[in-house]
């Protein structure tokens, strides 16, 4: 009776342990679906606040140029090389950085500077394009292009940007 009595209460034990360990083990597989759902919710919004990010700039630079006019592309003038300089290297700076509202403002200063300068068109041309504002990007590409001030490096990188945009 006695081995029966052990079969019996091992039997009895492991029935225990199944009852109170089975609900953890569904509860722990239920925390990594719950995981896994809270990562992917995560990272959409992740791409979502990069998207309103890349909209806001858009908005900024538009709103920008609504309250002072762009320099026009490759317009003939006297030349101010410091301010191009100084406006080109800071501009730089702000595209590296991706803050490309600060960038167009810099570059539109050294446009201003020199007016018939390809380097200031085509830094205008790349943050545009980077900005899915088409028009605007061709219009100083194709300034770039035709500029008689143009560094031959200049108009070389604007005709193949054209190129790519189907505008050649």
């Amino acid at each position: 009776m006695d081995i029966q009595a052990t079969k019996a209460n091992l039997v009895a034990h492991r029935a225990c342990v199944i009852v109170f360990l089975l609900p953890l083990f569904l509860a722990l597989g239920c925390s990594n679906a719950s995981n896994d759902a809270n990562r992917r919710q995560l990272e959409q919004n992740q791409a979502l606040i990069e998207q309103q990010q890349r909209d806001l700039a858009k908005l900024q630079v538009e709103q920008q140029q609504n309250l002072a006019p762009a320099p026009t592309p490759g317009k003939t003038g006297s030349c101010d090389r410091g301010v191009e300089a100084t406006a080109t290297k800071r501009g730089g700076d702000a595209y590296a950085s991706g803050d490309m509202t600060k960038a167009l403002g810099y570059y539109q200063d050294a446009l201003t500077a020199c007016p018939s300068s390809s380097k200031a068109d085509m830094n205008l041309a790349r943050v545009y394009e980077t900005l899915d504002n088409r028009d605007a990007a061709l219009r100083y590409y194709h300034a770039a292009a035709s500029s008689k001030d143009s560094d031959g490096a200049s108009a070389v990188a604007a005709n193949a940007a054209l190129s790519r945009l189907g505008a050649k």
